[in-house]
């Protein structure tokens, strides 16, 4: 099983790093395949809802967001980590997720999702339930840990005085490793949950 782990912060080896990498060594014991993408400190523009993605499967800008799209459909479980800047994840990382997620067509379902955020003092609760929303919005179960998935540092490296936000990571990576595991056992017995066709409803017509 292979989980793939995005960091959002523009730090690669800052407090986000820290929370996933937590995590990371969880993963290992637990046998799970891991790998993290520092997309942070990219240049990646926004969607621009030219709607090209429809017919060619991928972005119309071909950048790590296409790059990602592979290992996002290979996946059994995503992680995002991201700093907290005004209560709100790092603008990069939203872009990057909203078109990965927008133009890949691949069925998501029962893909476990996970999300972690860091920063000096607030705002982290705000930022957790905004990254969760990109996995609810496409049939993707989301990981509980402790606590929200937070964790507290200002400075670079400064997370790793937060005992409590580290036991957050460790804890979540064995409940999303287990949820990720039962699945696949699921999926093997019973399938996928059955799917109607999907209706959708214009508010204006």
């Amino acid at each position: 099983m292979k989980v793939l782990m995005i960091n959002g912060s523009p730090r690669a080896n800052g407090n986000t790093y820290v929370a996933l990498h937590e995590m990371q060594q969880i993963f290992e014991k637990e046998g799970i395949e891991s790998e993290m993408i520092h997309v942070g400190n990219k240049d990646i523009r926004g969607c621009i809802a030219c709607g090209t993605c429809a017919g060619k499967g991928k972005c119309v800008f071909d950048d790590i967001v296409n790059e990602t799209a592979a290992k996002f459909e290979a996946c059994d479980g995503l992680v995002i980590g991201s700093p907290v800047y005004y209560a709100s994840a790092n603008a990069t990382l939203v872009a990057f997720l909203t078109r990965l997620f927008y133009s890949t067509h691949f069925d998501k379902t029962m893909k476990v999702g996970a999300s972690v955020v860091a920063a000096r003092r607030g705002g982290l609760s705000a930022t957790f339930d905004e990254l969760n929303k990109f996995f609810t919005i496409c049939g993707m179960p989301v990981a509980a840990g402790q606590y929200w998935n937070s964790i507290h540092g200002r400075e670079a490296g400064e997370a790793v005085q937060d005992a409590e936000g580290l036991q957050s990571m460790r804890t979540l990576a064995r409940n999303m490793t287990f949820l990720m595991k039962s699945i696949a056992l699921g999926r093997k017995e019973y399938g996928l949950p059955e799917k109607e066709p999907f209706e959708r409803t214009n508010f204006i017509r």
